[in-house]
């Protein structure tokens, strides 16, 4: 998962030299479905791993973007990636990977939806890092401005680097701990747990959450454990959880949230959110 971690470390120090009224611009003020649905749309496309995604969610916090955009944005991107989405077509087919890409879309809007209107009712605290953009900005013009006589240096090279690693400290703490737990749960849990009990009941249902929980895998290592599951276990809709619980159940999701939001009730609204959506989908997943 390196690979994604130094991404998102260069990303996190990139988007420091970009200012805030970008973003409130391109992304809007996130108090509308339609910014929503930028947020989700932005989470399905970006290629990056689910670990580099939390760095640059934080960032994205820090840059003044709603909680309901950054929590969509969040929900919607670990294992949504171009690359990623041409590991499952091999593993699953195009069918699946559609209908997995498109339910994950789904309970991102929605959750970016509930978290909108309990941040509009006070329930959820809301960004202190907001910007206002005034009406007649533009981007362009502004862009141009900034970027006249600019050129790239070894010093403007260090400063990214620099910025991108203090960003990120706090985080990768708690990637490092989940993946020594992953670690130790891999060495120690005999394979055959996993196989015997995943298949397409209620119970196994639950099990393929709770392993989800408890396992901190990267997003491309994700993808074969959940074609697995849904191949030898007959359960397309545990295979989606396994998918959707790694972000929605991680323990080291969760305490980066509440890293960058300084808010509980964000960071552990987010199981509550999205779980009931990724059951209530798997289900029918299992059914049809």
């Amino acid at each position: 998962m390196w690979w994604g971690v130094a991404l998102g470390i260069i990303t996190a120090g990139l988007m420091n030299e970009i200012p805030k009224e970008y973003f409130t611009h391109i992304m809007g003020r996130g108090t509308s479905g339609k910014d929503i649905f930028k947020a989700a749309l932005a989470g399905v496309l970006l290629d990056i791993c689910n670990h580099g995604i939390l760095l640059m969610a934080g960032k994205l916090y820090e840059r003044g973007l709603s909680a309901a955009q950054v929590m969509t944005f969040l929900i919607a991107s670990p294992w949504n990636s171009l690359t990623l989405t041409f590991i499952l077509i091999s593993l699953i087919g195009w069918y699946w990977t559609l209908i997995f890409t498109l339910a994950s879309m789904l309970i991102a809007f929605i959750s970016g939806l509930v978290y909108l209107y309990l941040t509009k009712k006070d329930l959820l605290p809301h960004n202190p890092h907001t910007v206002d953009v005034p009406q007649d900005f533009n981007i362009k013009a502004d862009m141009k401005a900034r970027l006249s006589g600019w050129r790239p240096s070894l010093s403007w090279t260090k400063k990214i680097a620099h910025d991108g690693w203090h960003e990120g400290q706090m985080i990768i703490r708690w990637i490092l701990f989940g993946t020594l737990l992953a670690a130790a749960l891999s060495t120690f849990t005999p394979e055959h747990m996993f196989e015997s009990y995943l298949g397409p009941t209620i119970l196994g249902l639950f099990v393929t959450l709770i392993i989800a929980t408890i396992i901190e895998v990267c997003s491309e290592g994700s993808a074969p454990i959940a074609a697995e599951i849904m191949h030898n276990g007959g359960a397309a809709g545990n295979g989606f959880t396994f998918l959707m619980a790694g972000v929605s159940t991680d323990y080291t999701e969760i305490m980066v949230v509440r890293e960058f939001t300084k808010s509980w009730r964000i960071a552990l609204s987010l199981p509550l959110i999205t779980v009931p959506q990724i059951i209530i989908i798997a289900i029918i997943m299992n059914i049809a």
